[in-house]
């Protein structure tokens, strides 16, 4: 983490989402909301998978993992920009802010990688139905889901310590609701080749690696599906997989957006719609579409509102 001897000031200024004023209520009320759904969602998927024996299954489990992400995910932002909507004071001091970055960035590649386990999952359920209860046993899901934490923890603190050599000169301005790295890096007044080096590196080798074994199952189970014969079948074994699809489009896409674009300096005026697409609806928009697309879990939820009626 950084120490504020190293730095000529201690504290950033979030510019947050608008100085409007009449703007700032519907604002507020609008993420308020958002965030609310989101902890609602997320919880509820939680609380099915935790409760209803018929979502004991690996592909739920990981589900369950990818809720508390999202949970953890939003927390870390939303807070922050709500209460600065109507704050005269938007300062944040510079720990703090490398503390925001580290925890932000840790849950984004956690979800990466999960993204991934979940791929696999939905491979062996098509391609290797016979063996999937052998394949997925208990014991392999938690250490999937062990690496995809430990992992994102790891690449997060890479990029974390890599910030201890910048310096900051001013201006201290931050051109959105929180701290990220490309921020950052505009505001240093040291050199961020070897940062940006870094950035991109590991994002290419740890983003294409969880990317790869993202895509690549979904080879082998389009394959799958067109040698299904029947059109019940094809259908049936294709919506299983569609919502995990749908995820990974929008949030690879809002990623790679942000962090991989080959500008060399990022204008995060222009970027703050961005921004709000990958932190605040993403996580709304996961319990959505999961639950909206699952039979499962709707029928998970009938059956709890049948025993509380």
């Amino acid at each position: 983490m950084y120490s504020v001897n190293q730095t000529t000031f201690s504290e950033f200024i979030l510019l947050g989402l608008s100085d409007i004023p009449y703007i700032q209520l519907p604002l507020f009320l609008l993420f308020l909301l958002v965030f609310v759904m989101t902890l609602i969602g997320n919880f509820l998927i939680l609380l099915l998978i935790f409760t209803d024996s018929h979502l004991h299954s690996p592909m739920y489990f990981f589900l369950s993992n990818l809720a508390l992400i999202d949970v953890f995910y939003s927390s870390v932002t939303s807070p922050r920009m709500l209460s600065d909507v109507f704050s005269k004071n938007r300062t944040i001091s510079l720990p703090a802010c490398v503390t925001q970055f580290f925890f932000f960035f840790s849950f984004i590649c956690i979800e990466l990688y999960l993204l991934s386990v979940m791929s696999y999952d939905r491979y062996v359920a098509i391609c290797q139905p016979l063996h999937y209860i052998q394949i997925m046993h208990p014991k392999l899901c938690t250490q999937m889901v062990s690496i995809a934490w430990v992992t994102g923890l790891l690449t997060s603190l890479i990029h974390t310590l890599c910030t201890q050599r910048l310096t900051f000169c001013g201006p201290n301005i931050i051109h959105g609701f929180f701290c990220d790295l490309p921020q950052l890096f505009q505001l240093s007044c040291r050199d961020t080749f070897i940062n940006v080096l870094v950035m991109f590196i590991v994002g290419i080798f740890m983003g294409s690696g969880a990317l790869g074994i993202t895509i690549v199952p979904y080879v082998y189970i389009f394959k799958t599906i067109i040698g299904i014969k029947t059109k019940t079948g094809k259908v049936k074994a294709f919506s299983t997989c569609t919502s995990h699809l749908t995820v990974v489009c929008i949030f690879y896409g809002t990623l790679i957006f942000t962090y991989l674009r080959p500008t060399p300096r990022y204008n995060f005026s222009d970027d703050r719609l961005v921004s709000i697409a990958y932190t605040v609806i993403t996580p709304l928009l996961n319990p959505l579409i999961y639950s909206l697309r699952n039979q499962d879990l709707k029928g998970a939820l009938r059956r709890a509102l049948n025993k509380i009626k």
